[in-house]
């Protein structure tokens, strides 16, 4: 897409700096304003990278990596402004890789890059310098990052509370992400190294991540299962957006959300019913998975609807 990409990008991000312009000004899917505009969007949005991922066969450390990974994947655990822009550790570590297509205005530079002492999502490191860094693939070797295992959450923290002004993470949630991290392995890469975006692939995500929130409350961890809530919620935002148009699909999929929110309250609040709520949650969601199904290749999963809708999107060319 040529420079009306660009203006339409831009105007992009205006929406959502600002809730007072229309929603349908910006892009189809909010993760096209950080897209280069070199990037074919529809490609990059349509498939992602494989996630190279290798369970510990211990059950408590394949758990944390769980936890870890469900965190990963929702915005809350950067919180400020990076949570209100809907960006997550997975926005630029997309399954864990890098992200050459990434290039958020005045955050990057060339695409692939990011400024990570930005003063826009950090009080603590901006240093009001504009100097970007390659996103790293956090599958390569533990040498390549630079970051020794045992280092691992000290240095999360760092880029959560300190490099995005996010809340303070638990002890036990940090060294989850690190489970994570370490649990991405370049030799459990699989054959295709490329798969589609797909209803059923982001459904899965959220029954994952709820499956841990459950263990979580049971084992007394209410601020964990709330955020593990938080990162099902997030993978219905994103079902959501994909099924612009279809109104009732869009019904079911906020009443679904709005559910979990009344659930994350539950938790919050000590109610003794949150767990069987989780549960009843997950049992209805096949059928609520059968029924987007259906009306999957209407929707945004479809690269020939969602390359139209971001057409559609596209300001006139100058004349």
């Amino acid at each position: 897409m040529d420079r009306r990409w660009r203006r339409a990008r831009a105007l992009g991000l205006a929406v959502a700096a600002s809730a007072t312009l229309a929603a349908d000004a910006g892009p189809p899917i909010r993760a096209m304003l950080w897209i280069s505009p070199q990037a074919d969007p529809v490609a990059v949005l349509t498939t992602e990278p494989a996630e190279c991922l290798r369970l510990p066969a211990d059950p408590e450390r394949a758990h944390a990596v769980e936890v870890g990974r469900a965190a990963f994947r929702t915005p809350t655990l950067l919180g400020g402004q990076a949570a209100r822009a809907r960006l997550t550790c997975e926005s630029c570590h997309r399954a864990g890789r890098g992200n050459p297509d990434f290039q958020f205005p005045g955050a990057s530079g060339p695409p692939g890059t990011a400024d990570v002492t930005l003063s826009l999502f950090s009080s603590h490191r901006g240093n009001g310098v504009h100097d970007p860094r390659p996103i790293p693939d956090l599958t390569a070797p533990r040498a390549a990052l630079k970051v020794p295992a045992a280092d691992l959450p000290r240095f999360i923290r760092g880029l959560i509370v300190e490099e995005f002004d996010g809340p303070e993470p638990s002890a036990a949630l940090l060294d989850a992400l690190g489970a994570y991290v370490q649990a991405l392995d370049p030799e459990a890469c699989p054959h295709t190294l490329r798969s589609p975006v797909t209803l059923p692939a982001m459904m899965s995500d959220a029954r994952r991540a709820l499956a841990v929130a459950r263990r979580e409350l049971e084992a007394g961890d209410r601020a964990t299962a709330v955020l593990m809530v938080a990162s099902a919620r997030a993978q219905l935002g994103l079902i959501d957006e994909r099924y612009e148009g279809l109104k009732r699909e869009r019904v079911r999929i906020r009443a679904a959300d709005a559910t979990l929110g009344a659930i994350q309250s539950a938790i919050r609040d000590r109610h003794p019913a949150a767990s069987s709520r989780l549960d009843a949650w997950l049992t209805q969601t096949p059928d609520l998975e059968a029924r987007l199904a259906a009306h999957e290749p209407r929707s945004l999963f479809n690269p020939a609807r969602l390359s139209r809708a971001a057409n559609a999107r596209l300001p006139p060319k100058a004349s």
